[in-house]
């Protein structure tokens, strides 16, 4: 059980690694050396692990979808924007998460190895779905074609913000769903959505709070 864990605990070195790499110098320019200087193990430990780089790239990526501190709502639609408050919340502080941006983005890695774009689209889909069947959205809505968009937006955002140095991202996907939830929200329950900018961090606090479990959260 040891030797276990400790596989465990380096497979995620060598990914948290990668992400920082990833991140900064983008796939192209990222090589195995400088990923194994800041994880700090042996080549042998790296490739009992990962195959090549590409595998590589392709285990941060399998990081991406993650919900992670989005705690159970009784509105569906909450928790869908919760989901995308909380990774911007995280985001700052995570360089494998920005990796998987970085690498989406990027159009030689994402021929290469895709993107964790179609989870997210599929993951938000049917939480509007969900959401819809509560009676949350307004009846013309397509939770789909919904999802679509709001990953391509919620992706833009980050880009962009992080370009031109634009201050808070949290600040930044809390007015996004300013723009988007008038337009698919029933009003009636418009009025008792939270979007403010540190809806993510108060959600992550309480996620942290609970211990890391699924419990509910208080409020929202």
């Amino acid at each position: 059980m040891a030797r276990q864990a400790r596989a465990i605990q380096t497979r995620r070195t060598i990914l948290e690694a990668a992400g920082e790499v990833f991140d900064e110098r983008g796939y192209d320019a990222a090589t195995i050396a400088e990923i194994l200087g800041r994880a700090g193990v042996t080549k042998g430990a790296l490739y009992f692990h990962f195959t090549s780089k590409e595998d590589l790239a392709r285990g941060v990526l399998g990081e991406a979808l993650t919900t992670e501190g989005v705690l159970p709502q009784d509105s569906k639609l909450q928790e869908w924007v919760d989901v995308g408050m909380v990774l911007a919340h995280r985001l700052p502080q995570e360089p494998l998460l920005r990796a998987s941006i970085t690498l989406s983005a990027d159009r030689h890695a994402r021929a290469l190895l895709g993107t964790s774009w179609p989870g997210w689209i599929d993951y938000l889909a049917d939480m509007l779905q969900q959401a819809k069947d509560q009676g949350e959205l307004l009846p013309h809505i397509d939770p789909q074609e919904t999802a679509v968009l709001f990953v391509g937006a919620w992706t833009g955002v980050e880009v962009v913000n992080s370009a031109i140095d634009g201050g808070r991202l949290e600040t930044k996907i809390a007015a996004l769903y300013d723009h988007v939830l008038p337009g698919i929200a029933v009003p009636g329950v418009l009025g008792r959505l939270d979007t403010a900018a540190d809806r993510g961090a108060r959600m992550w606090r309480a996620h942290r709070r609970s211990g890391g479990s699924d419990a509910p959260a208080t409020g929202g």
